[in-house]
């Protein structure tokens, strides 16, 4: 399998809570629906330093697919569009990356 991994930040006008609530409960259902996508988790970044370092995002969405043909054909579907419109609503794009991974057990 592959998967998209977004390292994610919020729009600047917006409180902590209610980026996770509108990623939760409003953008979540959209991108759940997105054609061949086998698996979808949010992980919510905990606000709270570690250290002396704060979190560098506000979170991560990981996107499972078959094969890269899967993600690509996923890619070009009205569902894949309605989410990237959405995030507009919620997510500072200039403050965002992503990778496309294999992952690789250990333990």
């Amino acid at each position: 399998m592959v998967k998209i991994v977004y390292c994610i930040s919020k729009l600047p006008h917006l409180s902590n809570e209610e980026f996770h609530r509108y990623w939760r409960d409003i953008h979540g259902p959209i991108a759940g629906r997105i054609p061949g996508c086998r698996k979808y988790v949010q992980s919510h970044t905990i606000h709270r330093a570690l250290g002396a370092r704060e979190p560098a995002f506000d979170g991560v969405a990981e996107l499972w697919f078959d094969d890269w043909k899967a993600l690509e054909a996923a890619m070009a579907t009205k569902e894949v569009a309605a989410a990237l419109e959405d995030e507009r609503k919620f997510i500072d794009h200039s403050r965002t990356a992503f990778f496309i991974a294999e992952e690789h057990h250990v333990i």
